[in-house]
């Protein structure tokens, strides 16, 4: 690392200051970064996305963080221009401060002392010419980039994005995107019970940003059957829009196949496609529609067509995502298990395969979960079954796949059927001891 001048003999505390992705803490692992990459790649550079510049800082940090500089400054001159095309000259500056603070960062790692040093000056410039409103605050602009960012992370990252957006809002209450932004984050943290104020607040915002159909689909999804009026309607605005994961078509897939039909959401998801036949994404969509078509109980006289087009698809779209494919893997194997007694072989094999390569506590949590459950339902092998609930539930701090293996544990244990209830009662005994 090159050494500073004497004007500024540490120039690592004048870093640490700066407010941008290199100081916000946005600790993840390598997987949970790549999945954040491909989300923020596919929701594209349809300029009417509010928040363009800041995908691209986010960007950024992933690329930088994940060992590739050149990709990083290229995001970085891209967040550049989306700021100055997306916000009137008045504006951009507060924007601007993250951005030339991340530039300030990888310049420095670059052993480039110019150019950060002249990243941080032009923080500082912007700092004289556009002072925060509110004496002794950071800009509003910036409380609601790190709060957009911070959406993106896990639960405890989320709830702090919540308080964020709210201190953005108290300053600037008249930008309706961060209010929208705000509204999808409330209802992003599960809670239960559900919050009653997050209906209340996707409703305010669906009325006071009209253009913002990922909000809409939400909203439906959350009102439930009695939208179903709306929700053709919407599909019909959602497929003339340009495609983006954050074009509301998800969400209202969702919902088509909880509230109107799993046939239904096929077609929706299929209609999408057929537009813009090349998108990863919409394939993916595609992909588990026909999962969940697949795996329902209903009647399906076309299932075999069904499984045969699913494979395909699924197969196709790990390809397109080699890095973070895992979920995808294991939606295939779903697929598989649903099919002929030969293909179950290849459930076989890809669990098989994840089994001996995945090693993050939380994949290996939900593998572990999903393992068992195959193999309590695919092979009637209860007694392994029981041993992978246990392998899920003893990794610490459960996610959600964790505690559905404690909950089916729990619910073997209280029947008192089966010959093991003893030692699963021990184990979750000393699971408890364990947590205090």
């Amino acid at each position: 690392m090159m050494v500073w001048g004497s004007a500024q003999t540490n120039p690592m505390n004048r870093l640490e200051e700066l407010e941008c992705h290199f100081t916000w803490k946005l600790d993840a692992s390598r997987y949970k970064l790549l999945c954040i990459r491909d989300h923020l790649e596919d929701m594209g550079s349809d300029m009417s996305y509010p928040w363009q510049g800041q995908k691209y800082n986010l960007l950024a940090y992933i690329h930088y963080t994940l060992g590739s500089k050149d990709n990083a400054l290229q995001c970085l001159n891209k967040a550049e221009k989306a700021f100055h095309q997306s916000s009137p000259c008045e504006t951009t500056g507060p924007w601007m401060l993250a951005t030339y603070g991340n530039l300030a960062w990888v310049y420095y790692h670059l052993d480039n002392q110019e150019e950060s040093q002249g990243y941080i000056k032009k923080i500082e410039e912007l700092q004289r010419d556009y002072p925060s409103p509110f004496q002794g605050e950071q800009h509003p602009e910036v409380f609601a980039e790190k709060a957009w960012t911070l959406i993106k992370f896990d639960q405890d990252k989320k709830k702090k994005a919540i308080e964020y957006f709210q201190i953005a809002i108290r300053m600037k209450p008249d930008q309706r995107e961060w209010h929208s932004s705000y509204a999808l984050a409330l209802e992003s943290v599960k809670t239960f019970p559900p919050n009653p104020e997050v209906l209340d607040k996707l409703r305010l915002a669906k009325e006071h940003d009209p253009d913002n159909l990922y909000v809409a689909s939400v909203y439906l999804l959350q009102l439930g059957k009695v939208a179903q009026n709306e929700a053709c309607q919407l599909a019909q605005q959602i497929l003339n829009k340009p495609v983006s994961c954050y074009n509301g078509l998800k969400p209202l897939i969702s919902f088509y196949s909880a509230h109107l039909s799993r046939n239904e959401a096929i077609d929706l998801a299929d209609e999408a496609l057929k537009r813009h036949p090349n998108v990863r994404f919409l394939k993916k969509c595609l992909a588990e529609s026909y999962k969940w078509k697949i795996c329902s109980s209903e009647d399906n006289p076309r299932r075999e067509s069904m499984i045969h087009r699913a494979i395909g698809l699924y197969t196709e779209v790990i390809s397109h995502y080699p890095e973070t494919s895992i979920k995808m893997k294991l939606g295939l194997a779903s697929i598989y298990a649903e099919s002929e007694m030969d293909r179950r072989e290849l459930a076989d094999q890809i669990y098989e395969e994840l089994l001996s390569s995945v090693q993050e506590p939380t994949l290996l949590q939900m593998l572990y979960h999903r393992y068992a459950t195959y193999l309590n339902y695919s092979h009637k092998d209860y007694n392994r079954s029981i041993d992978y609930h246990m392998k899920a539930a003893e990794i610490s701090h459960p996610n959600d796949y964790g505690k559905k293996s404690l909950n089916i544990l729990s619910r073997i244990a209280q029947r008192g059927r089966n010959r093991r209830c003893a030692e699963i009662h021990e184990f979750l005994e000393n699971l408890e001891v364990d947590e205090q």
